[in-house]
């Protein structure tokens, strides 16, 4: 089943650590999923990911007990309705760097009186066990939209796009983000000016109430944004996993 309390995981508990996916198999999140992680996340917009691939990993998440998200290619919020239809627990959307994008976003992701959601949620009802007027009623709450901030840009209107009804919070790409506030000088996604930039984010989603995701490189980094206070960390990718597994076996078999 579907996580139904996604959100208030998020809000209530401790961080939530995922896994985040960019092979192009449903098997890997499926795997991943089976591991200690809070969630898995599958990434569309870098990853060689394609929608049907994505389609196939999320119940395969959902059937190892754990929540499936899905970071969409920049601008498709289209697709986001698609995969909450699927039963998808939450989806990121890159690059929100205007209002209208955060609203945009969270039309495609709420069902009225909030957004412009359609109907039509054939594997979120089948993986949720729930009755069709039970999950309209539930939906809004069940559909976590986290909107990108990796850009001055949207820094600059960060309250703004929180502000969105049926924006649930954010999620920070620091690398971008960093490139960002060089003005392309450098990818640094530990300088000060980043570190300093999130605390700022992180203030605005605290006093808005809503949730701050973000991505780590390491389990030591992932560690250290939750102590800072984030939400939602996803840590390193299934390809860093593969790397870093194959260096540990080479260097114990040549010990």
């Amino acid at each position: 089943m579907t996580n139904p309390s996604l959100l208030d995981r998020l809000k209530g508990g401790p961080a939530a650590l995922t896994a985040w996916c960019g092979m192009p198999d449903p098997a890997i999140p499926a795997l991943l999923a089976r591991e200690a992680f809070d969630a898995v996340i599958v990434d569309m917009q870098h990853g060689a990911i394609d929608f049907s691939t994505a389609l196939r990993a999320v119940p395969l998440i959902a059937a190892a007990g754990k929540p499936a998200m899905v970071r969409v290619p920049v601008g498709e919020f289209a697709t986001a309705s698609r995969f909450l239809d699927a039963g998808a627990s939450g989806v990121i959307a890159p690059m929100i760097n205007t209002i209208e994008d955060a609203r945009r976003f969270a039309a495609f992701m709420k069902y009225p009186p909030v957004g412009e959601r359609s109907w039509g949620p054939h594997g979120a009802l089948a993986l949720s066990g729930m009755q069709p007027g039970d999950y309209f009623q539930a939906a809004n709450g069940l559909s976590v939209s986290l909107a990108m901030v990796e850009t001055r840009e949207a820094l600059g209107i960060i309250d703004d796009i929180l502000a969105v009804p049926g924006i649930d919070g954010i999620f920070i790409g620091p690398a971008d983000l960093s490139i960002a506030l060089s003005d392309g000088r450098e990818l640094n996604p530990l300088s000060a000016e980043v570190e300093e930039a999130l605390d700022f984010a992180l203030s605005r989603v605290k006093a808005a109430g809503k949730v701050a995701g973000i991505y780590a490189t390491s389990g030591a980094r992932a560690l250290e944004l939750a102590n800072k206070g984030f939400h939602l960390i996803s840590v390193a990718s299934d390809g860093a996993f593969l790397r870093h597994g194959a260096q540990m076996a080479l260097a114990a078999a040549r010990a």
